[in-house]
Parts: C-alpha cells; structure tokens; sequence
C-alpha cells in the first residue's frame, strides 16, 4: 500500500519554510485542531489560547499577565479580557477566583462537550 506521503500529489511542494528549526524561530507552540477549526471562536480567541498554551508548554506555569497578552498581540487588555470571557463561554477556559489579592486558578480544555 502506497503512503500518503509518497503519492504524487504530495511530492509537489507549494510551500518553504526557512529558518524554522528550535534555535532560530525560539520555540513554537502546537495548539489543538478542535481550537484551530472551531468556528464559534473568533481570531482573537484563538490567538489568546495559543499564547496561553505558549506560556503552559514552554515556561511551565500559565496564565501571563493580560497586558502581557496584549503586548505580544498587539491589542489592547480590554480586547484581551473580551477574548479571555469568550474562551470561557465557550469553555475552553475555566477561571477560578482564589480571592482578593491572590492569582486566580486557569485550566485550559482542549476539548469542550456541546450542550445540544
């Protein structure tokens, strides 16, 4: 049986890509297909949970500062925060609010179950 790879249609390369090993590009971060394709959350939700994962996977804690978040984006806090709530409601993000003066618990879910 014949690999996928191998089939002609794959030979054909449309795409380089250069300077993309662990040295130069500084790491990357995989985020699940179920966040990537799903169409209930927006760009800036998506790119709000990839910078989650990227602080979880590649600094072992999670949660960065939300004006952290926006500098690495290039938005403002108030659209992070509109975007942190979005993840939430669609729960992939769940907050726990430890008290007044203390960091509040995040848990990130790759998957979510839809309430039909």
């Amino acid at each position: 049986m014949e690999k996928l790879g191998d089939t002609e249609r794959f030979k054909q390369r449309n795409m380089e890509l250069d300077g993309f090993d662990r040295i130069t590009a500084g790491g990357f971060t995989q985020m699940p297909n179920v966040i990537q394709n799903d169409p209930a959350l927006n760009l800036g939700e998506k790119a709000v949970y990839a910078q989650f994962l990227q602080y979880a996977w590649h600094h072992d804690y999670c949660f960065p500062s939300q004006d952290l978040i926006a500098k690495n984006l290039g938005l403002t806090r108030v659209r992070i925060t509109q975007f942190v709530k979005g993840l939430e409601k669609h729960g992939y993000l769940t907050i726990q609010r430890r008290g007044l003066g203390k960091t509040n618990w995040y848990t990130l879910h790759a998957t979510v179950k839809r309430h039909k």
